[in-house]
């Protein structure tokens, strides 16, 4: 009898999980082992985050267990650090101890492991600089947000306190993109909305400041739907500063680019998303730190890659006369498509099916700002209020891959229409464990310079 050959799937995110699928659909159980390693035993549904912060949803009601989803796979939970396409292995760290990896080898390999936060080298950023990419990050924000101010409402009415008062009731947020302007729109909402757990601070006078280095605000979604957007932020009284950066953290004193020093003990850090550096350290060509693939995703004869951490060419984009072939945005709705196409293309290497180009083109993005007030650009039409608020709720039950989940979110947003809004810390996770690079692991990784090139 032939030993089966074995399909390694690295990244549990929207592209691993739906790649995954598509394969126990066309693979023979005989044909293939399936395996799948993932960071953690579920995938995090992350555009429903904002909601997470905002105390909308229960954080385990965006987590769809892989388990579940994928019953026929073998699910490792552990990060890969490395892979040797030379040896067809690749080497597994389950955090348990860095002197004792796994070594798995593969036949095909498929590499999914998504994004981490952008960060750059400002000083203080990494130490004092809170993602919302994790459900460990969103729970902790907004247990964070509470707690802060639970601590400014107890500081003593004496003139002494009002610098440390003035601290925790400012709030700074960095990213003015779709999730970063989600994050603070519903969360300030909601805080406005439970005031009255606080006995002696005014929760009208904490302070909101977003800011970016982009001229417009979500400008994914055209000048318009931004410029809405901006509107209805402003009208919250959220503080919107567009060309703006974050110079350096220090102490309790946050300075941006422009010279103001902002005394906050809340940074709140959403400048965009890089690949994983698990893609900096293969030797292979990259394209922005994304992982070159051609148009049916494959990197060489027996792996592929997909998702935000391949460059993946955007053939449903026509391509300039001077420039290289635009490639995907790394969204949540592409990885989906991704990952079922390239599920078809790995089985179609067994010999099942025909190999077929990624081409899929945009369906539109969605920002959902808290109450009735949402912007979505759905196939090229561009909604706000009520229409892109139906839309954007819509569009998340749909790609929502789990109908218990579908069930869970659609009841909690129930609850919190009808019922008075949740205002408690549960205080679990921990600031250290909350930070970026221990909450997305991302310096668990060799440096890319200490690998040798590949080819």
């Amino acid at each position: 009898m032939v030993d089966r050959q074995r399909v390694v799937i690295v990244g549990g995110g929207f592209a691993g999980l739906y790649a995954g699928k598509k394969l126990e659909k066309l693979l023979p159980a005989s044909t293939a082992e399936l395996v799948i390693v993932s960071p953690t035993d579920h995938l995090t549904y992350s555009p429903l985050l904002p909601d997470v912060t905002a105390s909308v949803l229960e954080p385990r009601h965006v987590a769809v267990s892989l388990r579940q989803a994928l019953p026929r796979h073998r699910l490792v939970v552990g990060h890969v650090t490395s892979v040797d396409v030379e040896a067809k292995t690749v080497t597994i760290s389950r955090g348990e101890s860095d002197a004792d990896p796994q070594v798995m080898s593969y036949d095909r390999l498929l590499l999914a492991p998504g994004s981490v936060t952008r960060r750059f080298p400002i000083p203080g950023v990494a130490e004092s600089a809170r993602g919302v990419k994790t459900i460990t990050e969103a729970a902790f924000v907004r247990d964070h947000l509470v707690n802060q101010l639970d601590a400014a409402d107890s500081l003593p009415d004496d003139p002494r306190f009002d610098a440390e008062r003035a601290e925790r009731m400012t709030v700074v947020a960095v990213g003015a993109g779709y999730t970063g302007t989600e994050i603070v729109a519903q969360t300030q909402r909601w805080l406005k909305r439970v005031a009255d757990r606080w006995s002696k601070i005014d929760v009208d006078d904490v302070k909101w400041l977003l800011i970016d280095v982009a001229p417009a605000v979500l400008p994914e979604l055209g000048p318009r739907l931004g410029q809405y957007a901006l509107s209805a932020m402003k009208a919250r009284g959220i503080d919107v500063r567009l060309g703006v950066s974050v110079a350096s953290v220090e102490g309790n004193v946050i300075n941006l680019t422009d010279g103001t020093p902002v005394p906050s003990r809340t940074l709140i850090w959403n400048a965009g998303i890089i690949a994983n550096p698990l893609m900096g350290t293969l030797g292979l060509p990259l394209e922005r730190g994304r992982l070159v693939v051609d148009a049916q995703m494959k990197v060489t004869d027996d792996v592929w890659a997909v998702g935000d951490a391949a460059a993946v060419p955007d053939l449903a984009k026509e391509k300039s006369a001077d420039g290289p072939q635009p490639v995907t945005p790394p969204t949540a709705q592409h990885a989906q498509r991704q990952g079922t196409a390239v599920g078809q293309n790995i089985a179609a290497s067994f010999g099942i099916g025909q190999a077929k180009d990624y081409v899929h083109k945009d369906l539109g993005l969605v920002a959902d700002l808290g109450g009735l007030t949402a912007v979505a650009k759905p196939l090229g039409v561009e909604l706000t209020g009520l229409p892109a608020k139906i839309v954007a709720r819509g569009y998340h039950l749909f790609a929502l891959p789990s109908m218990a989940n579908r069930i869970r979110v659609l009841t909690d947003w129930a609850l919190h229409a009808v019922l008075p809004p949740q205002a408690v810390a549960l205080n679990q996770t921990r600031s250290e464990d909350a930070l970026i690079s221990t909450a997305q692991n991302t310096e668990i990784y060799p440096k890319a310079e200490d690998k040798p090139k590949v080819g």
